[in-house]
Formats: structure tokens, sequence, C-alpha cells
């Protein structure tokens, strides 16, 4: 998908980019559009409204999944219409961001890649101006949108984007496709009920008939990788759970680490940064 829109739905367009794989979206209603997340640094963000203005001219209200630098930092040239997040997205972007833009600068100067480092370290960390505590309804261009914090995952403000009428949920990286999911900012003992609440969500407000394709053809679209299926995310929530399951026993000194890594869903190093998330608050 890098470098054009593919529609997943009814007026619901994803566009992926081969930078960490990362997609974002677009609902496009009557009068007005939604976004979903902004890309990783202000130049970047600015490549998108200019995208988003050759489909639509329409007023945006844009959504951000979870503060992590890739999701909200071209956030910027998006301001002047509403911007939505989980109110803990907001916390981390203020007490976090500059930390968080200094660390990603750094790691792309290392590997050789000084353009995507300057554009991070000169980047505008704008947190969002429209919270949510747990559940917000909103119409967009005449569609309604649910924004949902089903809980902690991937990271402490996961929050996702549902979009009824289509049958389209942004699930943010609460689901990941194509790439382990990343546990570096996690709560692992948690993420499971989270991801159970997400599977609840799409079955609960799905229209009649299910979404595209009829009854279980809802789709999911991954905070990286390639649009996928309620299946996908079940598929997803098993391993989740079992690597959960190898957490609390390796914190009850019932498993060693090894054992973990040895009977983990993913890799070693996957594992290992979830064994060392256990007890974060």
């Amino acid at each position: 998908m890098e470098g054009r829109w593919v529609e997943v739905a009814d007026r619901v367009l994803v566009r992926r980019y081969a930078e960490l794989d990362l997609s974002v979206g677009l609902v496009v209603g009557d009068g007005g559009c939604l976004v979903v997340d902004t890309r990783g640094d202000e130049r970047q963000g600015a490549e998108l409204l200019a995208e988003i203005r050759r489909v639509t001219r329409d007023p945006w209200t844009v959504a951000i999944t979870h503060s992590h630098f890739d999701h909200s930092f071209g956030t910027r040239p998006f301001l002047g219409r509403p911007v939505w997040a989980h109110e803990g997205c907001r916390a981390d972007l203020v007490e976090n961001g500059d930390r968080a833009r200094d660390e990603w600068s750094r790691y792309y100067r290392d590997l050789g890649r000084a353009d995507i480092a300057g554009d991070i370290a000169r980047t505008e960390i704008v947190p969002p101006d429209h919270l949510v505590t747990d559940r917000t309804r909103l119409v967009v261009g005449g569609r309604p949108i649910v924004l949902a914090h089903l809980g902690r995952g991937h990271s402490g403000n996961d929050l996702v984007v549902h979009v009824p009428d289509a049958g389209v949920t942004f699930a943010g990286d609460l689901v990941e496709n194509g790439a382990p999911p990343a546990y570096e900012d996690a709560y692992p003992l948690e993420w499971p009920a989270t991801v159970a609440a997400l599977l609840d969500l799409i079955d609960s407000l799905d229209p009649p008939g299910g979404g595209p394709g009829g009854p279980g053809g809802a789709v999911v679209v991954p905070g990286h990788g390639d649009p996928a299926g309620r299946a996908f995310v079940v598929a997803q929530h098993a391993e989740i759970s079992a690597l959960a399951g190898l957490c609390e026993r390796v914190a009850a000194g019932l498993l060693s680490p090894s054992d973990a890594v040895r009977l983990s869903p993913y890799p070693e190093e996957t594992t290992r940064i979830a064994l060392g998330r256990v007890g974060h608050r």
C-alpha cells in the first residue's frame, strides 16, 4: 500500500508506509473526515495531510491511537481542528515527549538515517486537545465513530477507533500483523483482557449482517501491517494470552525465564522484553 490509499470498506481508506510498516486511516463522510494517526514527525504529517487533500477537501477530525512517536508526532500540520486521544496519551506526550523525540532522533542517526533523525529533532510535539477517558461517540461527516479505551496493552493509553457503519476497527498497536507485538512499553498481564474487549467491541458494534463480506467479515486495521479480519485478532489474542501466562509463572517462581523463552509463541527478544515489563505500573 506504500504511496496509495486502499479502500477497505465504504469510504474507509488505509495508507501504508514502508518505514516501520505503518498504517494510517481516513474515514470520509459528507462534509467531514476522520484521520487516524498522523505519522512520526512534522514533515511526515504534512505529507499525509497533502495526500488527504487529494481525497477530500472537507474539514478533518484527528484520532490518535496512542502516544508512541510513529503514530502521534506528525500532528502539528493538523492543528486548528479537534485532535482526540486517550487522556493518558496527552499526559505521556507532555511528560515524556521531548525525551522520546531525542531518543528516536538518536536511533535514526545511529542507523545512518540523518534525514529522518533531523526531521524528528525539528518536530514540535503537539498533545491532543480532546480527551477520552473510557468511551466517546462522535459523528464525523454524518458517520458514527466510537473511540474506546479498552484497557492497557501495547501502551498505557491505547485507543481504538471503530466505524460501525462500515464494520472497520482501527486497533492501533493492540494488534500487529507481520511482526510480533511490541512489548517495550507494554502491560503484558493486562494485554489479553484488552484484546478480548476489542473483540467484544467488534462483535457488539458491527452493522447488521457483519462488516464487509457478511457476518464475521469485520475489518481490523493494525497499527502496523496488513488489514486483517476477526479471526486474526482471535489468533493473536491466544498468543498474547499464552505469553501472559508464562510471565505470570516466571513472576511466581514456577518457571525459569529460559523455559519461558522456549515455550513462548514469540521470539526470544520479544519474550524477554515482556518478562521485564511485569510489575510496571
